[in-house]
């Protein structure tokens, strides 16, 4: 059985199924930037007057959940397909953020390893003001299995 994405995406898309509040410790964060390859001091020195998050540690920040409680299973073997990272305002340490996650696209692709489903999970960060500041994507594919 086939997974319907126009009817998934018609009942999934863009509503919030997960809220998850952080607080980065300035530590963690050099250690994700030196151990990503980062160099740029406002990244990697907490001293920096611009110290701030690097994209690969906003990348390391997870929903509590990764599909909405209710969502269809598809049978088939999950994937990483990979994340992305947009950087809207300098994202602070000791500062509290709050993540809402919500599905952003639902998508298949056929090849000669059969249908593919990618499942898009964007999450929103906002600092305490309610700001937008990042957002990251988190790509999950699916290969169906063959009947």
């Amino acid at each position: 059985m086939q997974a319907d994405i126009e009817e998934m995406k018609s009942k999934y898309l863009n509503l919030e199924f997960d809220r998850k509040d952080f607080v980065l410790d300035p530590e963690r964060v050099v250690t994700v930037a030196r151990m990503s390859g980062e160099i740029l001091p406002q990244f990697c020195d907490t001293g920096h007057p611009d110290f701030q998050a690097s994209p690969a540690f906003i990348a390391s920040l997870s929903a509590g959940r990764h599909l909405p409680i209710d969502f269809p299973k598809l049978g088939g073997i999950p994937m990483d397909g990979g994340k992305a990272v947009t950087c809207l305002r300098p994202v602070r340490t000791g500062e509290p953020l709050t993540g809402r996650t919500h599905l952003h696209d639902i998508y298949d692709k056929s090849g000669r390893s059969g249908r593919m489903i990618f499942l898009v999970s964007r999450m929103e960060i906002f600092d305490s003001r309610g700001e937008q500041v990042a957002i990251s994507d988190s790509r999950m594919v699916v290969r169906e299995r063959s009947s």
